[in-house]
């Protein structure tokens, strides 16, 4: 709250009358701006719609008076005022659209610098300003909790609980502790203390499994939009088979995005494939393993036919991925959105530029997982070194793979693998993508039901002779997007 106190106060010094301060924790900032008021000997009065101008929690003639709940009527009585008092004004925002009497009356207020007049200051979670007053008003916001805070939080929410339950003591370890200040990141105190209470509050503990509801919740309180979407179930690499040198490579990475223990945090990874051989259930199995919530960017979503929205829409979701950090970002076929075209105006290069700008100077924890099924139509500015930590090549399963990916189809069915003869299905099934096999296993699930008999290995056969995978349908296909991976991405499987 120092910070915050500090950095009003240099406002007020600069002799701007007019502030804008958007959070959605209001009643820390009415504390942030009654410990300044204090601190400087300011007369401090609040307004709302329902309450009108009160000072310091009472109402007063002096400033208040009858309908001083009406917008233009306090604005006139803070106008009016020959005192350098601060008068906050909660949720002014809906009143001031189409009103050009308001808008007036906070341009005057804002023009008048003289030393013995107020300064007025606006708190709503989110506000436009009309154009005619933008250039007048100092917009502010309240700083983030530090990790230390976050934890002091948690700490807070446990002792509450200990002392409503006879003193049992919260259960949780070390590690899960700084997971769960780690995501909490990006909310504000009163954010924090209310997730760290849904966590308590349910069994009196803190454990590995609190992480994906903490998380869920907390896409809640942001109120994520199509745009951005969290994805609830994250694969664990155990459903993933093959991919080894992709497993391996972040496993040596996992410690310092976790701990942000260097300044060269690991930035992300583009996964080049074939469709079905498993790039999305990658992407998923990264934040499963590392135990981050997963974000969603729907380029499908992202383009607005308003010049200049869509990449507004983008900022937003990467600001919004920054206060879900740390995290991961799944962005799936980046090609359908960055593809270069003729005929949109030039909006996809913005949307690249606006992306690539973001890329290379974030520095809060957000690893990035891209997947692209036609390499060719990606921007090279893109693909060059130093945008990802490295660019995978997800080709189609190898025999053990195939194997791994039988066998956990079959359990994921309540089938035993050891009933089946894996080898041989790797072996026929050789040029099939895990979604493939997957559809395999279920075609027999439909085979074996209609006929009345259980899944044995000849339905399983009989499935792998009837299909034409993708390999031989695209051939030509995978062919060249094999030789453009030759000499520019590192196999994925091995």
């Amino acid at each position: 709250m120092k910070n915050d106190i500090h950095d009003l106060g240099l406002v007020l010094d600069s002799k701007i009358k007019l502030v804008l301060i958007e959070s959605w924790d209001e009643l820390r900032v009415l504390q942030t701006l009654t410990s300044l008021a204090v601190k400087r000997g300011l007369g401090l009065y609040t307004w709302s719609i329902t309450e009108g101008i009160q000072h310091l929690g009472f109402t007063t003639d002096a400033s208040g008076g009858e309908g001083s709940s009406e917008p233009e009527a306090a604005l006139r009585l803070i106008k009016a005022d020959p005192q350098p008092n601060l008068y906050v004004m909660c949720d002014l925002h809906p009143f001031i659209t189409d009103n050009p009497k308001l808008v007036r009356l906070l341009k005057e207020i804002a023009m008048d610098d003289s030393p013995h007049k107020p300064t007025l200051v606006l708190v709503s979670h989110a506000c436009q300003l009309p154009a005619e007053i933008q250039r007048y008003a100092a917009r502010l916001s309240l700083a983030l909790p530090s990790a230390d805070e976050l934890l002091a939080i948690v700490r807070e929410e446990a002792t509450r609980w200990s002392e409503r339950n006879r003193n049992t003591r919260v259960r949780t370890d070390n590690r899960t502790l700084q997971q769960v200040v780690k995501n909490l990141r990006g909310m504000s105190h009163a954010e924090a203390r209310i997730l760290a209470r849904k966590v308590i509050c349910d069994d009196g503990a803190i454990t590995q499994e609190d992480l994906p509801e903490l998380n869920k919740a907390k896409s809640q309180l942001l109120d994520l939009e199509s745009v951005l979407s969290f994805e609830y179930e994250t694969a664990n690499f155990a459903d993933v088979g093959g991919l080894d040198n992709l497993k391996r490579w972040l496993a040596d990475r996992q410690t310092a995005f976790m701990e942000a223990a260097t300044q060269d945090l690991p930035k992300g990874v583009l996964l080049v494939g074939v469709q079905g051989a498993g790039k999305s259930l990658a992407a998923k199995a990264v934040a499963g393993l590392w135990g981050l919530p997963l974000l969603r960017l729907d380029f499908a979503n992202l383009y607005n036919k308003f010049f200049g929205e869509t990449e507004r829409n983008l900022r937003e979701a990467l600001k919004m991925a920054e206060q879900m950090s740390p995290c991961v970002l799944w962005v799936d076929e980046i090609e359908k959105g960055l593809a270069s075209g003729d005929n949109d105006g030039g909006v996809s290069q913005r949307v690249l530029g606006t992306l690539l700008t973001w890329m290379s100077e974030r520095k809060t924890p957000v690893f990035i997982v891209a997947t692209a099924n036609v390499i060719e139509r990606l921007p090279p500015e893109l693909v060059r070194k130093g945008r990802f930590d490295e660019i995978f090549f997800v080709d189609l399963p190898d025999s053990a793979s195939r194997e791994d990916i039988f066998s956990i189809h079959l359990k994921r069915r309540e089938l035993d693998p050891q009933q089946f003869d894996l080898k041989l299905l790797a072996s026929a099934s050789k040029g099939f993508s895990g979604a493939e096999i997957e559809q395999l296993v279920v075609s027999a699930l439909y085979a074996a039901q209609a006929r009345q008999q259980s899944v044995d290995l000849a339905l399983l056969l009989q499935g792998v002779q009837s299909t034409s995978p993708l390999s031989v349908v695209m051939a030509e296909h995978l062919t060249a997007l094999r030789n453009w991976a030759k000499d520019r991405a590192v196999a994925a499987n091995g």
